[in-house]
């Protein structure tokens, strides 16, 4: 029963955290940011920590891998009944992304909440990245 347990906001496959295990090897403490489509569409972005400012409008999902996870307030509303699942497929990553020289790119995959899982999330808001 989801009130008995902690309900993730965000989750990574098996492919997507050895991707991010091997980023943070090469690149130290890193960060992930759920773009919102500008530039290069709709992706989770890794960047290095202290190369990317997270602002008081973000707000933190979670932490995948050891990675914090953030999305713009504005955003989230959008995508607050869904569950995100970070997941890698061949291709070019966003031009700015940490992933992109690897031949992989990060993609967002989601799934709604249960009722459950969703009055669970409701008792548990996130947290704003200036908290």
């Amino acid at each position: 029963m989801a009130d008995e347990k902690e309900v993730a906001r965000v989750i990574a496959t098996p492919a997507a955290i050895e991707l991010i295990d091997r980023l943070r090897a090469q690149h130290g403490d890193v960060l992930f940011h759920q773009s919102g489509g500008c530039c290069d569409g709709s992706a989770p972005m890794m960047f290095p920590q202290g190369e990317f400012m997270v602002g008081s409008s973000d707000v933190k999902l979670g932490t995948i891998a050891g990675v914090p996870f953030y999305m713009s307030d504005s955003q989230f509303e959008y995508w607050q009944h869904t569950q995100l699942i970070i997941d890698v497929v061949p291709g070019n990553g966003g031009m700015f992304s940490l992933e992109r020289p690897t031949g992989l790119r990060f993609l967002t995959r989601s799934r709604l909440f249960a009722d459950d899982e969703n009055a669970w999330l409701a008792s548990h808001p996130v947290l704003r990245a200036d908290a």
